[in-house]
């Protein structure tokens, strides 16, 4: 073992940061006699020093500077666990700037400044690593970036909020209303209390965008990613998917279409109806997974715990070990240059999808719709009806039918122009959820 030792400082001492600690005093002495590292924080900054933590932290390292720990000459590695893009972003280049190695687990910030944060790694010729902001536990990001470097990835899509897989298990499982499974997800620490970034998407959002970026070498923001979350999925959605055979999942996905004019990107955030046969199928409660396709490769998946304090803490303290190891050596990972995405036009998408609807129950209003999908390009896989006595027609009132169509591949422009003529239609009550289908040959989003 050299015997120096490396000097962390950790900025934020939450969940991850208390297990880290915690994680960290019981394998210093294992990593050790693996890597010869002697790993010791040195310094950690937090909010508020009187606040009870799980970790045992003595006060000569406790601080709310975060500033004076990252200029401090005798750090040798900074750990970011602290979220937010602001102080994190100035905190961070400062950190790299000065030649010190960093590890984050801040997928907000690094989906809003990813490209200028690795350009500061590289200029300074250090580490910036960031496994733990994918997908919590899984080591996904790792294998993306050294193992698949040479791999022409065609297409990667998965699970990666854990709140929203959670709340979906429990409406198929349990048959819970969304209400009702969002606020037990709450009550098990797995929602904030303000869940909106969860429900609607964006924390996948945040994570899709850095594996696209990785992936595709491209410089794809978090706000480039087309998002939709769950808070309108109805018990009858779910209803409807289990008796045909599928899954509700919250999928993130990033693809890549060879075109005339060269690679085309897409990556998006939406519910899907996700055949019971797929391996996403069967990922439950608040796992993730992560499904990669690949020309030479062919199919990947990486799975397991997505989130929580040890898991997480986990994939930090691997990117610690790593960047230690690189700095005592001299050396530093890169992910190369991030070109500017040249994204697919939305109005270029296609898929299937399910269709529901609430119309008046009479002779020929189910062929005024048919004929309405048929006039627009849109093909029509399955139909079911429902009354109003049947098992899914609570709501309907005694003159209402409900249909729910699965279609065949639509495009976006011809899925629009349908739910408007459909909308207008007097004999449509309401349309209901439209929600993708993943079928076989789906190879778009």
């Amino acid at each position: 073992m050299n015997d120096s030792p490396v000097r962390v400082g950790l900025l934020g001492c939450g969940t991850v940061g208390s297990s880290l600690i915690s994680l960290l005093q019981r394998q210093n002495t294992l990593i050790g006699a693996r890597t010869g590292l002697d790993l010791v924080v040195t310094a950690v900054a937090v909010r508020d020093p009187g606040r009870a933590r799980p970790a045992e932290l003595a006060d000569a390292v406790v601080t709310t500077d975060a500033a004076s720990i990252v200029s401090d000459p005798d750090i040798d590695v900074i750990v970011e666990v602290m979220g937010g893009i602001e102080p994190a972003r100035e905190l961070l280049l400062a950190a790299l700037r000065s030649g010190k190695p960093v590890v984050t687990a801040n997928k907000a910030l690094l989906a809003a400044h990813g490209a200028e944060l690795f350009a500061a790694a590289d200029a300074a010729g250090v580490d910036l690593l960031f496994e733990a902001a994918v997908a919590g536990g899984i080591p996904f990001i790792r294998p993306l970036r050294e193992s698949l470097r040479g791999e022409p990835i065609r297409r990667v899509m998965g699970i990666m909020n854990g709140t929203t897989n959670y709340i979906l298990t429990r409406m198929t499982e349990a048959g819970a209303q969304y209400g009702e499974a969002l606020a037990e997800a709450q009550s098990l620490g797995y929602a904030e209390a303000d869940p909106t970034a969860d429900v609607e998407g964006l924390d996948a959002a945040a994570k899709i965008s850095i594996v696209a970026s990785l992936a595709f070498g491209v410089d794809l923001a978090g706000s480039m990613v087309d998002t939709e979350g769950i808070s309108s999925i109805t018990a009858d959605d779910i209803a409807f998917a289990t008796r045909n055979g599928f899954v509700i999942k919250l999928l993130a996905v990033a693809e890549r279409f060879d075109t005339d004019h060269g690679d085309e990107l897409s990556a998006a955030v939406h519910p899907v109806l996700v055949p019971i046969a797929h391996p996403l199928a069967a990922v439950r409660e608040s796992f993730n997974a992560v499904f990669v396709e690949g020309d030479a490769v062919g199919e990947l998946m990486f799975y397991g715990r997505g989130a929580g304090g040890d898991p997480t803490a986990s994939a930090v303290l691997g990117d610690l070990i790593d960047a230690a190891v690189n700095l005592r050596s001299g050396a530093h990972g890169s992910i190369g240059g991030l070109g500017t995405p040249q994204l697919r036009p939305s109005e270029q998408a296609s898929s299937a999808h399910y269709l529901s609807l609430v119309a008046v129950d009479r002779p020929g209003v189910l062929a005024t719709i048919a004929s309405v999908l048929g006039e627009n390009g849109v093909s029509i896989a399955s139909m079911a009806q429902s009354a109003a006595d049947s098992e899914l027609g609570g709501s309907l009132a005694e003159d209402e039918a409900r249909l729910d169509f699965i279609t065949h591949r639509v495009g976006r422009l011809e899925l629009d122009a349908t739910l408007a003529a459909l909308r207008s239609l007097d004999a449509v009550r309401r349309v209901g959820s439209v929600i993708r289908v993943l079928v076989e040959e789906e190879s778009e989003s």
